[in-house]
């Protein structure tokens, strides 16, 4: 979650930059403006570029109050979004316990389901796992037997139907669960 994390603060960082260079770009080009036409002896609207530059600044002020308004907004939905991932994240984790604890797997068993529901292939399972690929086959199969299923795609459809099939809980519930779950081992 960290890699995720950093990118996207770094973005966010160089877009408020953006906008700080933008705005003392408006700061300058204003204080421009406004030396023009108190030097314009003849008349402002007698110099028609001067209203030109004044109605571009103030286009510029108002894309900066633009992009910032905007940018909050998506700062908001990003925030809402990274916390429902979490819940579903939470959800999900809860779900494979409680179908591993229902099937009776053995730790070994459930800890090569959980790397094989992520994608895991039989030889990468086995060197996360510091274990032979046979054995790792082997606890397959047992999970496979167990869960009545005939092979990954099964076992991940079977816990995503059954996470779909009801509410996410939010974060608190989420967090509660864990707890108590945490409390049961």
């Amino acid at each position: 979650m960290e890699r995720v994390a950093r990118p996207e603060r770094t973005k966010e960082a160089a877009v408020a930059a953006l906008m700080l260079v933008q705005a003392a770009c408006a700061t300058f080009f204003l204080l421009d403006i406004l030396g023009d036409f108190l030097d314009a002896s003849d008349g402002v609207w007698a110099r028609p570029h001067l209203v030109m530059e004044l109605a571009a600044n103030l286009s510029l002020i108002a894309a900066v109050a633009f992009e910032a308004a905007y940018l909050r907004r998506l700062l908001r939905r990003q925030a809402r979004t990274d916390r429902a991932l979490s819940a579903a994240s939470g959800a999900l984790h809860d779900v494979m316990d409680a179908y591993f604890d229902d099937w009776g797997l053995t730790p070994s068993e459930a800890d090569v389901a959980r790397f094989t529901i992520k994608g895991c292939t039989i030889a990468e399972v086995a060197g996360l796992r510091g274990s032979a690929e046979g054995t790792v086959k082997t606890h397959l199969n047992a999970i496979y037997r167990k869960a009545g299923v005939q092979g990954r795609a099964q076992l991940v459809n079977l816990l995503i139907e059954d996470l779909l099939a009801g509410p996410v809980p939010r974060p608190q519930e989420a967090a509660a669960r864990n707890g108590r779950a945490a409390a049961r081992a």
